[in-house]
């Protein structure tokens, strides 16, 4: 299919644009209407679901075809071959405890081919962007990851299940890992911490349970930045990180491959 990328990125700007200023606004958490889903730690609230239903109006008027998949109930399949996959407020305990960590992710998926990708952090007020074949960029400066020489100086980020008997299992994990690394970091967002991995702020990152719309487009911007990711299957952790340390962190994770 001939889509123009970036007028597609173009749009999930535009659809940004829509919802961060009020996202960053003091008043944000005023009338959060905090509900709970998965899990009594698996929360939404009302500005989630305004978020959402705000980006989808957004990218629906520049491109009506189109489809949707997002965190708070968008799905539609769309005609045109693009599927927006939408979370719009990813980190939303960050957000609702005032903070950082928390992001706004939209991914467009081209014939099933995750194609642009925007995260934008409204703590820190930066924008991540990729488009596929073009690179990735922070506040439209390139960015790349990190080369550390070995495991043992690797920085590695992670986050944590919702369910306490997936939690037991990660302690488990995260035992056997840290004698093997430099330091680990739980900030709370997988998207930023997508992010933090392209920019080289972080040497990988790593978790269980995380939905597509969690990485998509993180995924797409640890890619073109020069990382690599493993596939994300079910039961098994998502990772991502430096090509330098990568197999190694694969194989501490009894992943190897």
């Amino acid at each position: 299919m001939n889509v123009d990328l970036r007028e597609l990125r173009a749009v999930a700007n535009a659809a940004a644009d829509a919802v961060v200023p009020t996202l960053a606004a003091e008043g944000a958490r005023d009338d959060l209407g905090i509900d709970t889903k998965s899990s009594a730690t698996d929360m939404v609230t009302a500005m989630d679901r305004w978020a959402e239903a705000t980006i989808v109006d957004a990218i629906r008027l520049a491109r009506p075809h189109d489809g949707f998949i997002g965190e708070e109930g968008a799905d539609e399949p769309g005609t045109s071959g693009v599927v927006w996959v939408i979370d719009p407020i990813d980190g939303t305990t960050n957000f609702i405890r005032d903070l950082p960590g928390f992001s706004v992710s939209i991914a467009a998926r081209v014939d099933g081919v995750d194609s642009v990708g925007l995260i934008h952090d409204p703590v820190r007020d930066e924008r991540f962007t990729a488009v596929l074949g073009d690179g990735a960029f922070c506040n439209e400066d390139p960015i790349r990851v990190s080369s550390p020489i070995d495991l043992s100086q690797a920085v590695v980020a992670t986050g944590f299940h919702y369910q306490p008997s997936v939690r037991a299992k990660q302690a488990e994990v995260i035992g056997r890992l840290l004698p093997r690394i430099a330091d680990i970091r739980r900030f709370g967002g997988a998207a930023v911490d997508c992010c933090s991995v392209a920019a080289g702020r972080l040497d990988a990152y790593f978790e269980v349970g995380v939905q597509d719309w969690d990485i998509a487009a993180g995924r797409l911007l640890v890619h073109e930045a020069g990382g690599l990711s493993c596939d994300h299957r079910p039961g098994l952790p998502f990772v991502c990180g430096s090509p330098s340390i990568f197999d190694a962190l694969l194989d501490a994770l009894d992943l190897g491959q």
